[in-house]
């Protein structure tokens, strides 16, 4: 399960260095191979490829002309790229992605139980606590199910 917030840094080459907590459970769990991509070009969304391959399955049994579907993959595939974490853990994060999620310098890592996302700390920041604050509404929602 990958949880909790590790900060990391983009290099001047583009690459995210996996935090060590989130690089060894990937490797040893899933392997090297991921997808790297987003659905809105606001954050990076990292994948291994074993739980991406998951995502393109259930995709499958969506009718092809279904309107959300067709827009998810567009976005994902005009985004998203195959890449292979290197020895040192670094994985490199499509140009196009970077600049449009604003990937430079310090992130924030965040475990999403089967993925992660990267996020620039100040536009996480701003949406965690401004554009998109966790509501009393939101803890109704989930103590629905328990949580």
């Amino acid at each position: 399960m990958l949880r909790g917030n590790h900060p990391a840094r983009i290099d001047e080459k583009g690459r995210l260095k996996v935090p060590n907590g989130f690089r060894t459970l990937v490797e040893a769990q899933y392997g090297a191979e991921l997808f790297v991509t987003s659905v809105t070009g606001e954050y990076v969304r990292v994948y291994p490829m074993a739980v991406w391959l998951e995502v393109e399955r259930r995709l499958a049994e969506v009718p092809s002309s279904n309107p959300s579907k067709l827009r998810f993959l567009e976005r994902v595939n005009f985004f998203g790229q195959t890449a292979v974490m290197d020895k040192q853990g670094r994985v490199l994060i499509p140009q196009m992605l970077r600049e449009s999620a604003s990937m430079a310098g310090e992130v924030s890592v965040l475990g999403q139980q089967n993925h992660l996302a990267v996020w620039n700390q100040k536009r996480l920041t701003e949406r965690l606590f401004k554009k998109e604050p966790f509501t009393d509404e939101d803890g109704r929602v989930l103590s629905g199910f328990g949580i």
